[in-house]
């Protein structure tokens, strides 16, 4: 049987899980997951984890933060009057609400504290920072 290879397209189980264990995310329950290896589909570190992998094959893979979602930066994580919500908007800690960069990039924000009149926002994505470890199974190659 022939390994996967960049400009392949497969199939994979998985379940990603963080250092304590906790489960963020997996395909049980679900069609396994169609991607292309090498067409940035995915993060990186999960892609390079398939290829060389046949069908029928399963691993366990730590992926570290430079290849998942990048380091945490703290200057990413900003404070916000409630005056600045839209009226009628009441803020709760683990809301996302979608925010527009000076440049007019849209990315999301999440409410990770709100004190008063103060609301902190963190624009690092919630993987931010965090060593993964995936359990993957190749099903299928296209």
């Amino acid at each position: 049987m022939s390994a996967a290879k960049q400009g392949d397209t497969v199939k994979v189980n998985y379940t990603g899980k963080l250092d304590d264990g906790t489960v963020f995310d997996s395909s049980e329950g679900r069609d396994p997951l169609e991607f292309t290896l090498g067409a940035g589909q995915l993060i990186p570190g999960f892609d390079a984890a398939v290829v060389d992998m046949a069908p029928g094959e399963a691993k366990t893979v730590t992926v570290p933060p430079e290849e998942a979602y990048g380091p945490y930066h703290e200057q990413m994580v900003v404070q916000a009057n409630r005056s600045q919500f839209p009226e009628g908007v009441e803020p709760e800690v683990g809301q996302q609400f979608e925010s527009r960069s000076e440049d007019g990039q849209n990315f999301l924000v999440t409410v990770t504290e709100v004190d008063g009149d103060k609301v902190t926002l963190d624009a690092n994505h919630p993987l931010a920072g965090k060593e993964l470890t995936f359990d993957i199974e190749l099903v299928e190659m296209a």
